[in-house]
């Protein structure tokens, strides 16, 4: 069955990232600076604004002892900070959150933000070629002093709640460690699959795609293509392979056990796109939900966002063409480009400058072209 579209949820800005997976919503970043909640009813919950710039990605945080009905929310700016923020869903009105913490390291816009399967750590991704490894605790008083902190925040009013009261400031926090390696601009950062996080994976516009050993801080390989500046990177459910999408139209997948003498790293398999691929999703299953034929297929699946509009279903058993395309904003005057896109509970989320649309497309599903 060929994919379908279920709804769109308005934004007046660009949506530079979308995450669908909390069972039941859709969390969004746009460049207006706000994040939002809607659940799948097309609903807006809920509207917070963290940041003063565009914000560039977004994730949701685990917490072992958080209520279901408190979400804790990471999200990265050009305003150079990241943020966590906690979203509280149990009110009987509108839901409430705060900005508990900001993060201060980079001096360049952040690219990306990832939370760890223990929710224990984030790392941070930026234009100024750094990757920055966190704690997500909230200390009990700055980390970083308020005069080094960048943007005049000792000048901006103090922020009011609704019933009257100071909202409380968030903390600034320090990194745990910082990831040097790349030489130019990183486009994404990933944790490996363990539950652990002792992994993680980067791309950049330096043409590589590096591993790192999150513990102690270095990178134990680098994987090097010919003039493939990197816009995004995402791993097999495996956790075997990493899917890299560059700005010469294509997504190569790269076998991240192989080691090679050679000056450039050969690619699994490249999917060649019209346009340029700017996203990447594999689908995000529940185990105790999925069964094992269709945890088999949907291994060899992957969906792709390009700037012609189009998101593009692959199935890595053939790699000629795209099983499935979908275009989003049909019929919408002006900038259709895909931005963002997210793959859970059998929902594809595509964000970008129509929006969001919300699409129906399986994991595992046999799809006719």
């Amino acid at each position: 069955m060929p994919p379908q579209r279920m709804s769109t949820l308005p934004h007046e800005d660009w949506v530079s990232s979308i995450s669908c997976q909390l069972p039941g919503y859709f969390l969004t970043a746009s460049y207006d600076g706000a994040i939002r909640l809607f659940d799948y009813s097309q609903k807006l919950l809920h509207t917070s604004s963290p940041h003063t710039a565009p914000v560039t990605s977004v994730c949701l945080v685990s917490t072992a002892s958080g209520t279901p009905d408190s979400h804790l929310v990471a999200s990265a700016s050009h305003d150079l900070t990241a943020r966590l923020t906690r979203i509280d869903l149990s009110s009987a009105g509108e839901p409430k959150a705060q900005t508990l913490a900001s993060m201060h390291l980079h001096t360049a816009p952040l690219s990306s933000v990832a939370a760890a399967p223990s929710g224990a750590h984030l790392l941070t991704s930026s234009w100024d070629s750094l990757i920055g490894l966190w704690d997500t605790t909230v200390p009990a008083t700055d980390e970083v002093p308020l005069e080094e902190t960048l943007g005049g925040e000792r000048k901006k009013r103090r922020k009011v709640a609704e019933d009257g009261e100071d909202v409380p400031r968030p903390r600034r926090k320090a990194p745990s460690a910082v990831l040097k390696s790349h030489t130019a601009r990183v486009s994404r950062v990933v944790f490996g699959r363990e539950v652990n996080g002792v992994s993680a994976y980067s791309c950049g516009f330096d043409s590589t795609v590096r591993t790192w050993d999150v513990e102690n801080g270095v990178c134990t390989g680098t994987i090097t293509a010919a003039s493939k500046p990197f816009l995004d990177l995402v791993l097999s459910p495996n956790g075997q392979t990493a899917f890299a999408a560059s700005t010469d139209r294509t997504v190569c997948q790269y076998d991240l056990r192989a080691s090679t003498s050679s000056a450039t790293t050969p690619s699994v398999a490249s999917l060649a796109h019209p346009a340029t691929p700017s996203c990447i999703a594999v689908p995000s299953t529940s185990p105790a939900s999925t069964s094992t034929t269709t945890a088999e297929a949907a291994e060899h699946q992957l969906i792709t966002g390009a700037y012609d509009g189009v998101a593009r279903l692959w199935d890595l058993r053939s790699t000629k063409a795209a099983v499935a395309a979908f275009r989003a904003w049909e019929g919408r005057e002006g900038g259709k480009k895909i931005l963002s896109v997210d793959w859970a509970r059998g929902l594809v989320g595509i964000g970008g400058e129509g929006g969001v649309e919300v699409w129906k497309a399986g994991e595992g599903d046999r799809l006719a072209a």
